[in-house]
């Protein structure tokens, strides 16, 4: 196994763009531990308090799939606590092997992975408007990733790591908030790209001001700079929480992949 990519990476991790775009943004840059044989297998970790990704293809063999057991619980054991994005097929695998082991891993997360080629107006309008976050917005942008991240119980970090990514994503000029007609900003979105995709994040809605609309707008609005600049917009859905899919469903977003996180 290699600890460098390169086309040949990029060019395996086509075949699932959808469902491990996040593994090919970041796979060219630093990483806590990055292992490749270039064709069968990709194991990265950027960091704590982030998942372990384990690429197999959809054909891989039994012994393919044990082979990414091993390097995986090899260098990132379970029994220290890593979670892993993978597909189901080897999640199972990941699960029953571990508990063989004596390391109980269960699936946290059921995630779906959406694009949106034909964005559609959203059926319901509201009040207030679109407003690009600014370095005044930076305080209200850390106390949103924290609500956020708390919220969902997944890749909690300190605030001042929060802080260092609401000054990129004002920088970068990809963060967005929901101004509601009082001025009060109530929801809050993001877009980062990575080739021709972009991958819309942060979709947060401020508990007191939720079914208003104010996300399904939002976001309408942000897929929509991403598609005019002329990128195709993704993001990834917690497959249970129905209602949010729904919504997204209703502007254009049409499911594309399904992956887990397990820990």
């Amino acid at each position: 196994m290699d600890t460098f990519v390169d086309e040949r990476d990029y060019k395996i991790l086509e075949s699932d763009k959808y469902t491990f775009f996040v593994l090919k943004r970041i796979i060219g840059n630093e990483c806590h531990v990055l292992l490749t044989d270039h064709e069968r297998l990709i194991i990265c970790h950027t960091a704590n308090p982030f998942p372990v990704w384990v690429w197999t293809p959809d054909d891989a063999s039994e012994d393919e799939i044990q082979r990414a057991y091993e390097i995986t619980m090899e260098v990132l054991p379970a029994s220290e606590g890593y979670k892993y994005n993978l597909k189901y097929e080897l999640a199972e695998y990941f699960m029953k092997k571990a508990a063989e082991d004596g390391n109980e891993l269960t699936i946290k997360t059921n995630m779906f992975a959406y694009d949106c080629p034909e964005p559609i107006e959203p059926e319901y309008e509201t009040d207030g408007e679109l407003h690009k976050c600014t370095t005044e917005d930076v305080d209200e942008l850390v106390e949103i990733m924290d609500l956020f991240h708390n919220e969902l119980d997944i890749d909690k970090e300190s605030l001042e790591a929060y802080r260092e990514s609401a000054e990129y994503g004002v920088k970068s000029g990809f963060l967005y908030f929901w101004k509601n007609s009082e001025g009060r900003h109530v929801a809050s979105c993001t877009w980062r790209t990575s080739d021709d995709m972009a991958s819309i994040g942060l979709v947060y809605t401020r508990k007191d001001a939720r079914r208003n609309h104010y996300a399904e707008n939002l976001v309408y609005r942000v897929t929509n700079i991403a598609k005019e600049a002329g990128f195709l917009p993704m993001l990834y859905t917690d497959a249970d929480y129905v209602a949010s899919n729904s919504c997204y469903e209703k502007i254009g977003y049409i499911l594309r992949g399904k992956l887990c996180t397990i820990g």
